[in-house]
């Protein structure tokens, strides 16, 4: 787990490359309606989470460097125990000191009339404006109120910076206790590829599968999926981001599955595709293997010092060659690549960071360039083919096959570390589990 001591580091990071005379404000998600009065379950601001691992809504961090009384204010639900007793504890201000290590906290009631006072004299509002627009109205009304005393002495902000620049910076390098958590989370997920590949059978429904998996995260300890659960069977598996779950499971059919447990607040992200009944056809084992070939390269490409790019590329070509081999491509290779002839295959990127978030922060180019890779940040690499139903360009013997194969991979000093490297991913490991 994340200790006290580190989401300490955390806001003391920040503050330090904040400018002098400055305060940084972040709020926490908002509860978000099912149906009249029922709610989804509540899961924390992301950046909210990484600076206080505080878990309940309505509250407001706010850190002020150098500020004498405590540079770490928490504004928060006070404790009221009627409320309690129908949705569960609450830590109120004294807890918020006592537990989370705020040095000052208040009722969000009190915001009103504490936090103009906090932002009067300050140069800089560091803020990232447009992600909460109710509390954008608030903050505008307050400094509006400001400014309107100027006269009288009062001193408004003079610039708003964008915090998400300096704080997602920070959250794209993982510290070994924020790598120890996403290998747990690897793992997990990872164990619960490998028992859908055991339970899957011809005439199964896609959202049995689903169960099988989320059951394995729940029981192993991972309170959500870090994403809506993809099981794609057949033509469906076509279908990139398909999420209904609710067809059949026939038997000569591939299903994808594309799912990943979230472990005290960090993400994994796998797929696999694999035979509902256990034995690849020819043509579903030459676009696997093709697949294959391209994601276990692209991870080779990985390492410090080179360009985010690069696995992309490494796929490109590896696909591209392979699709015209089998001939579903027509053509040379590099003038195929350069307009895109593959994207009617392949058509989405070769991966995405990963972290607190299953699409993590961070850029991918700096001054308008690939960012080069460094130690601590994890990134996914995922190829695939899709070849649609109803495309009439290729015969039909290839047509709904969707195959996607990706892992999570760790730069480290050393080289590189695949955080889920237990499920099988060769044709021949896969046959053998599925029959045994």
């Amino acid at each position: 787990m994340i200790t006290s001591k580190e989401f300490t580091r955390r806001r003391r990071d920040l503050m330090s490359m904040m400018e002098k005379n400055s305060i940084a404000i972040i709020t926490a998600a908002p509860e978000r309606m099912r149906s009249r009065d029922t709610y989804f379950p509540y899961r924390q601001d992301s950046d909210f989470h990484y600076l206080t691992g505080f878990p309940e809504p309505e509250a407001v961090l706010v850190l002020v460097p150098g500020r004498a009384q405590g540079q770490f204010i928490l504004f928060c639900r006070d404790r009221d125990r009627s409320r309690e007793i129908w949705d569960g504890y609450r830590a109120g201000p004294a807890g918020a000191c006592d537990d989370f290590g705020a040095d000052d906290a208040f009722p969000i009631a009190d915001i009103d009339d504490i936090l103009p006072g906090l932002i009067e004299g300050r140069e800089r509002v560091y803020y990232a404006v447009g992600k909460d627009r109710d509390f954008d109205q608030h903050l505008m009304t307050w400094v509006n109120d400001i400014r309107a005393r100027a006269r009288t002495g009062a001193v408004p902000p003079g610039e708003f910076v964008d915090l998400d620049h300096l704080l997602h910076e920070m959250r794209l390098f993982k510290k070994p206790a924020e790598v120890k958590l996403m290998r747990k989370a690897g793992k997990i997920s990872a164990e619960a590829h490998v028992r859908a590949m055991k339970a899957a059978s011809p005439g199964m429904s896609e959202y049995q599968l689903q169960a099988e998996i989320e059951h394995e995260f729940s029981r192993a300890g991972a309170s959500f999926p870090a994403y809506s659960s993809i099981v794609g069977g057949g033509n469906n598996g076509c279908i990139l981001h398909y999420v209904e779950n609710n067809s059949i499971l026939g038997d000569g059919d591939l299903v994808l599955i594309d799912a990943g447990c979230e472990y005290q607040h960090y993400a994994a992200d796998i797929t696999r595709t694999f035979p509902v009944n256990g034995v690849f056809t020819p043509e579903q084992k030459a676009i696997y293997e093709l697949v294959l070939d391209a994601q276990l390269a692209a991870i080779d490409a990985i390492q410090a010092g080179s360009h985010w790019d690069k696995p992309h590329q490494v796929t490109v070509e590896i696909i591209t060659a392979g699709l015209v081999e089998l001939g579903l491509l027509k053509g040379k290779v590099p003038e195929l690549i350069e307009k895109g002839a593959y994207t009617d295959f392949y058509m989405h990127r070769a991966g995405h960071w990963l972290g607190i978030d299953v699409h993590d922060v961070g850029d991918y180019k700096v001054d308008n360039q690939w960012r080069m890779l460094e130690p601590g940040m994890v990134m996914t690499v995922e190829p695939g083919i899709y070849i649609a139903p109803d495309n009439t360009k290729v015969a039909k013997k290839w047509r709904g096959i969707g195959i996607r194969i990706e892992d999570d991979v760790l730069i480290t000093r050393k080289g590189i570390e695949v955080l889920t490297a237990d499920v099988p991913k060769t044709v021949a490991e896969i046959e053998a589990l599925m029959a045994a």
